[in-house]
Parts: C-alpha cells; sequence; structure tokens
C-alpha cells in the first residue's frame, strides 16, 4: 500500500512493534534482577508460604521466556490470581494485583488517570498559548529591546526545574498574595470551575517552562521561514510583514511544533511525578512514588508500561500529523 493510507499503517505496525519490544525491556529491568523478586514485592514482613504464592503468580519459577509469555497473556487476554483466601479473575489488559491492597493495578491507574490527563492536557495548552505567542511576538520586534527580553525570559525558563517554579508560585501566588487557592483536586464531573481554579497553578508550573522551548522553537522557524526567497518575493510585491508572518511564517512553524509537542508527552509525565508530589495531587505521578517507596511492584511496572504506552502512542499521532501537515513525509 502507497500514499498516505499505507504511510499511517506503517506508522501503526512501527508503534505496535515498538510497544512489544517495550514490554520486553520493561518486564526484564524489573523482573528479571538479582536477588529474591518474588521476597522483594512481597515485602520484608511476608511468611515463606507468602513468598512461595508470590513467586507462583509472578511464575518466577519459570524459564525465562514463559515467565514473560504469561506477561503477556494477561496484557492480552487477563488471567487469575490468588489472594489467599480466593481466586480473583484480572480481565485484559491485565497489569497484574497490587501486593499492598489486592486490587487490579489497572484499575487502580485507570482511577488516577483523569488526574494526570487534566493536569498534562491543561498544561500542553497553556505553553503552546504562551510559548507559540512569545515566539510570534519575538520575530514581530526582532531587532528591538522587546526581543532580547523575550530572549532572556525562554533562557531562564529552560534552565529552571519544574519544582522550583511550582514552590515560588504556590509561596508567592497561594501564601503571600491569595490569588488561588492552594491546590487541591476537583474532578471536571464535579465541578468544572473548581478543577479549573485549581489546577491552575500547577498548569502554569509545567508551561511556563515548556513554553520556552516553544518560544525558541516557533522562533527559529519562522526567521527561517522569512529568510527564503518566496517571502522575499512577496515583500517585492507590497505584501504587509503582518500578513507574511501569519499566512506563511507563522505556517512554516506548524510541522515542527508537532513534533515536538509529541516528544514532551514523556517529559509531562516525568514533570507530573514532580507536579503531583509538590501539590498534592493524586495522579500516576504520585501513586507511583508511593509504590516505589513500598516495592509493589506490579503497580510501578504496570505505571511505566503505561507511560511508555501514552509516549509511543503520541509520536505515532504525531508522526500523522506531521504528514498532514507536511505531505512530502509521506514520500519518505
Amino acid at each position: 500500500m502507497t500514499g498516505f493510507g499505507g504511510f499511517v499503517l506503517r506508522r501503526a505496525v512501527g508503534a505496535l512493534v515498538t510497544l512489544l519490544v517495550l514490554s520486553v525491556i520493561i518486564y526484564v529491568v524489573f523482573y528479571v534482577t538479582p536477588g529474591n523478586v518474588a521476597q522483594i514485592t512481597c515485602g520484608p514482613r511476608c511468611s515463606p508460604a507468602q513468598v512461595q504464592q508470590v513467586a507462583e503468580q509472578l511464575h518466577l519459577n519459570d524459564p525465562l521466556f514463559e515467565r514473560y509469555w504469561h506477561f503477556l497473556q494477561g496484557l492480552v487476554a487477563g488471567q487469575d490470581y490468588s489472594t489467599g483466601t480466593a481466586v480473583q479473575h484480572c480481565s485484559a489488559p491485565c497489569l497484574g494485583l497490587s501486593y499492598q491492597s489486592d486490587q487490579q493495578v489497572t484499575a487502580l491507574i485507570l482511577a488516577k488517570l483523569p488526574v494526570t490527563a487534566s493536569l498534562a492536557l491543561g498544561a500542553m495548552v497553556l505553553w503552546l498559548i504562551i510559548g507559540v505567542g512569545t515566539g510570534v511576538l519575538s520575530v514581530w520586534r526582532r531587532g528591538r529591546p522587546t526581543e532580547r527580553l523575550l530572549t532572556t525570559l525562554t533562557l531562564a525558563g529552560m534552565s529552571t526545574p519544574v519544582f522550583v517554579i511550582g514552590l515560588v508560585l504556590m509561596i508567592v501566588v497561594c501564601g503571600q498574595l491569595e490569588l488561588l487557592p492552594f491546590p487541591q483536586y476537583v474532578a471536571f464531573t464535579e465541578d468544572p470551575e473548581q478543577w479549573a481554579w485549581n489546577l491552575l497553578l500547577p498548569w502554569l508550573s509545567l508551561a511556563l517552562i515548556e513554553s520556552a522551548t516553544y518560544a525558541r522553537l516557533t522562533r527559529a522557524a519562522m526567521l527561517e521561514t522569512l529568510a527564503e526567497d518566496h517571502v522575499r518575493t512577496f515583500r517585492a510585491y507590497g505584501v504587509g510583514e503582518r500578513a507574511i508572518i501569519r499566512r506563511h511564517a507563522l505556517r512554516g512553524a506548524v510541522a515542527p511544533l508537532i513534533a515536538v509537542n509529541a516528544n514532551n508527552i514523556g517529559v509531562l509525565f516525568g514533570g507530573a511525578v514532580l507536579t503531583e508530589t509538590l501539590f498534592g495531587l493524586p495522579g500516576i505521578g504520585r501513586e507511583m512514588v508511593e509504590a516505589v517507596k513500598v516495592v509493589d511492584l506490579p503497580v510501578v511496572v504496570g505505571m511505566v508500561l503505561v507511560t511508555g504506552f501514552f509516549v509511543v502512542l503520541a509520536n505515532a499521532v504525531a508522526d500523522v500529523l506531521y504528514a498532514v501537515a507536511d505531505r512530502r513525509v509521506v514520500l519518505t
């Protein structure tokens, strides 16, 4: 198959292969490690019988390939787990059971996912607005003090850790000025206004840092477009600078922005760990920190795998959108 349909099919197959390889790497890193994995997973207070039960549930006594096959089978078809007094069925996609709560990891992640998704999507919207707007303004005011000021601010933003921005905003905005409440997550379905109001500060913490990258990228892409021959031709025919920037220079920055935005999905989840912990948001990042503290291995593995899934998915979608923005990509 050729053309755009073939391009989409190739990207979909590539994404599936990447996910399969990713699952192998994650399984080997977490479950094929030195020491007694069953003892580590179960905890120091477990009896030998409980450790043996964990080893059987994780198929740790089987050959490596069979162990991974059981893991993969659970993802595709689900599997049964013994909780000591009963057998619990874990439906597909099964990521195992939490050894702290006997709760299905998939259900636990789905319960936390709306918080992290709210944080990620809101921050993404803000950093696109701030970043692209700043980049366009710096091009519009190039060669003037405004451009130098914006360049300095973007460099400062790129070099500042997210937790520093978050702490400063929380102390100043919430503590001293009392402009915003200290964040307490409210579900969108309960109260959309309070949902946005309480997430505004975490959104800004992530957006102020990432917007610096988008400002520099937008500026560089637009300046490159403005230096092309066809733009000089437009100027020679009397087309105004504002129209050139809006219709041609900004359009030339769209494709690079799509690619970078997809790559930043991983940054979002990494930033979510710090941001959710700092602001006390009950999302995937904070839950992963708690799971690491108590060595709840199935929860950690499940959350790493889900994070990887969203990164791969975002990059696959970005490739398709990039091809829509620039059809020359389909031919490569």
